[in-house]
């Protein structure tokens, strides 16, 4: 007759395999979530969640142009005359652009001013000849991508606005996260 085993000792290797599969599970799950969206940063133009999951945005608001290239994501939205695009990395929203069609001084110091009001005087990030010292000297500098005018809000939130006008994208308003930008910045020098 063979000893029997205690019943413990019986379903210990059931047990066991089962906390060896969670265990698996979990470590598999870690990366992920390290990686998955943060929270909703900043509602921009009442639409966009910066920090949120690009594939909720995409749900949500079908966009009218997609593109997938590896761990980054670009959704374009034709709002009237403007286009935005919102920028992704590994999921998560890292830049919200607002592409104004109407470049003019006029439009930039209007915008200007609204986001001053809001936001404070925040700071001037331009560039220009030495030659460019009125508005119109200004605007003929930008047109000949000569000069920009940048204009930087940083919060204390973990995101940032900046307002730009430049001959290679015109008149550009951004809502950033900071953190995500940075990393996402980092992987691209390093080329993963």
């Amino acid at each position: 007759m063979s000893p029997q085993h205690p019943p413990v000792l019986r379903r210990w290797p059931l047990a066991a395999a089962a906390c060896c599969a969670l265990l698996a599970l979990l470590l598999a799950a870690a990366p992920a979530a390290a990686n998955a969206p943060q929270p909703c940063l900043k509602l921009v133009f009442n639409r966009y969640c910066l920090g949120g999951s690009v594939n909720v945005v995409a749900q949500q608001q079908p966009p009218a142009l997609r593109q997938d290239q590896g761990e980054r994501v670009a959704l374009v939205y034709y709002e009237g005359h403007d286009r935005v695009y919102v920028l992704a990395w590994r999921g998560a929203v890292y830049k919200v652009l607002r592409d104004h069609r109407i470049a003019s001084r006029l439009h930039y110091e209007d915008l200007y001013q609204i986001l001053r009001r809001k936001y404070g005087e925040g700071e001037d990030r331009s560039s220009f000849p030495e030659d460019a010292s009125t508005p119109g000297r200004k605007q003929i500098a930008i047109r000949r991508g000569e000069g920009r005018a940048v204009h930087v809000w940083e919060t204390d939130a973990g995101w940032h606005v900046e307002l730009s006008w430049t001959r290679e994208t015109g008149l550009a308003l951004a809502y950033i996260a900071d953190a995500l930008n940075e990393q996402q910045a980092a992987a691209t020098e390093s080329g993963y």
